[in-house]
């Protein structure tokens, strides 16, 4: 089953909620983004963001004033898509008497009589009926 909830926000490698410098990151250092380059499909914080700039000014950038226009970090898509109960399994299928995701051992456990959905893309699901 899937829940959200808020992590420390001490350090970037204990946050899900906030961005993290995607080459900061490669070498161990937890900085904050402040810039998401949509050309390279990475993150920048202060410091970094003036060197890409210097190397690529053309690219197609969003501040902080602009997140919506972010995506989901690959940490926070990997803590979405994980069960609460089974933190190895992903959410796969989908509970229609309960209107809820569950991994493949909720569904068999917990909902085994129920009308469920596979889930078969990033938002589609394919009906199935439990015997």
């Amino acid at each position: 089953m899937a829940t959200f909830s808020q992590s420390t926000m001490e350090t970037c490698s204990d946050s899900i909620i906030d961005f993290c410098c995607s080459p900061c990151l490669e070498h161990k250092i937890g900085q904050w983004a402040e810039l998401y380059c949509d050309t390279c499909q990475k993150f920048y914080c202060a410091e970094c963001v003036t060197l890409h700039g210097q190397l690529f000014g053309k690219h197609v950038t969003y501040g902080r004033g602009d997140t919506s226009k972010w995506p989901a970090s690959k940490e926070v898509q990997d803590f979405l898509l994980k069960c609460d109960l089974h933190e190895d399994k992903h959410l796969e299928m989908y509970c229609n008497d309960h209107s809820q995701l569950c991994c493949t051992n909720c569904a068999f456990l917990n909902h085994s009589m129920h009308f469920w959905a596979r889930k078969t893309s990033a938002s589609g699901l394919s009906p199935m009926l439990a015997n």
